[in-house]
């Protein structure tokens, strides 16, 4: 019994024998269990601070942009906005959104002008253009047709063909109407009037600062983005020479001296005419309007007076020859148009030109009825998209 309660006694004493627990290390176990340490208390010039900053970000999103990027440019540049840059509508085309008046908006503008419509010829162009060039995305059609945007259905049926291609249908109206004033009785021959409207074009549509001018009958096989990045130094015009067409061909050479010595016109060479001299081929042209003389029209009109061209009925204009005579930059001969003679010359040629197939216009010249080329040169079907003859007719 004593053992027994000797062990319990000395049990409960070892049990009383054990410190209390110390007051400090329980406020020091209490400190560590807190998950976080209360905030600091910022001062109040950094909350007002910090609040202005914020409202300053919000009124930023009202200020109107500066610059944009286009979507399509492959080298994502900051363009500038301004009042003319904006997209709308154009006051005769039927596409939603229009050049833009900007040099550097990353697009190649191609224009062509078609007299007598055959929607053949413009797909062809456009395919050829569009599969010859490194960047199809940014190049932007402008096609003058004779109605102009209330032919609707010309510009369904290329869009259906053509589905992303960037395009414009534009009127000739406001082009022939500044021409005919300009002429205002005058005659000369009607082949000259074509041959003039590249000319013309950019005093109505001002967007077209800089662009290549296509004729319709043209296979452009050379990437129109490296025509368009040629330097045109101080001339507004560049146009590959032809010289299988000299100017003595087109011009009596005494009669070319007379007028050279006793004219005293700015756009009379103040040199002697080079008799041999190649003459520019109209059917493409690269064109800086900002650089175009104000008195090109003004020296076409003399011209055909003085040479009575009223009487020529066909064949390129002299006038339109000797008004540029000096005035061009002359491309490199790569550049040069060629006759499509075989499918050999096509594959190692940037420009060729083909035999329009003949067609029958309508009376306002709106139409035209395709018919059988005479000539059996058909290469330029090769280059009709797919479904062509199903939406434009064969």
């Amino acid at each position: 019994m004593s053992s027994s309660y000797q062990s319990s006694r000395s049990s409960a004493t070892h049990r009383r024998a054990a410190p209390p627990p110390n007051a400090n290390n329980a406020a020091s176990s209490g400190s560590v269990r807190q998950d976080v340490d209360p905030a600091p208390t910022p001062r109040p010039v950094f909350r007002f601070l910090g609040f202005g900053f914020i409202i300053f970000l919000v009124f930023l999103q009202f200020l109107p942009a500066t610059h944009f990027r286009h979507p399509s440019d492959p080298l994502r540049r900051w363009t500038p906005f301004d009042d003319s840059t904006a997209f709308g509508a154009t006051s005769d085309g039927n596409s939603s959104s229009a050049a833009k008046n900007s040099r550097e908006d990353g697009m190649v503008h191609v224009v062509s002008w078609m007299d007598c419509l055959d929607l053949r010829l413009l797909a062809v162009l456009a395919n050829s253009t569009l599969s010859s060039s490194r960047y199809p995305h940014l190049v932007f059609f402008h096609f003058f047709i004779p109605k102009g945007n209330e032919d609707k259905v010309s510009f369904f049926k290329l869009k259906v063909l053509f589905p992303h291609s960037n395009l414009e249908i534009h009127g000739q109206q406001e082009v022939r109407e500044i021409i005919t004033t300009a002429i205002s009785g005058a005659q000369f021959a009607g082949s000259s009037f074509v041959e003039v409207a590249p000319f013309i074009i950019p005093s109505v549509h001002q967007s077209l600062t800089k662009f290549i001018y296509i004729s319709p009958n043209i296979l452009m096989k050379g990437k129109v983005e490296d025509l368009i990045g040629t330097a045109l130094s101080n001339y507004a015009i560049g146009a590959a020479e032809d010289c299988s067409r000299k100017l003595d061909m087109f011009v009596n050479s005494n009669v070319l001296d007379v007028i050279q010595r006793s004219a005293s016109k700015p756009w009379v060479s103040e040199t002697p005419y080079a008799k041999n001299a190649c003459t520019p081929d109209l059917s493409v042209l690269l064109i800086d309007s900002t650089k175009l003389d104000g008195d090109f029209v003004d020296a076409f009109l003399w011209w055909s007076k003085v040479l009575n061209l009223n009487e020529r009925s066909s064949g390129k204009n002299s006038a339109i020859v000797l008004a540029l005579y000096n005035k061009y930059l002359k491309l490199s001969n790569s550049w040069s148009v060629t006759p499509a003679t075989s499918s050999e010359m096509i594959n190692n040629t940037r420009v060729i030109r083909y035999d329009i197939p003949n067609s029958v216009c309508s009376q306002f010249g709106s139409g035209a009825t395709p018919q059988v080329s005479g000539n059996g040169n058909n290469i330029w079907k090769h280059y009709l998209p797919p479904m062509s003859d199903q939406i434009l007719g064969s």
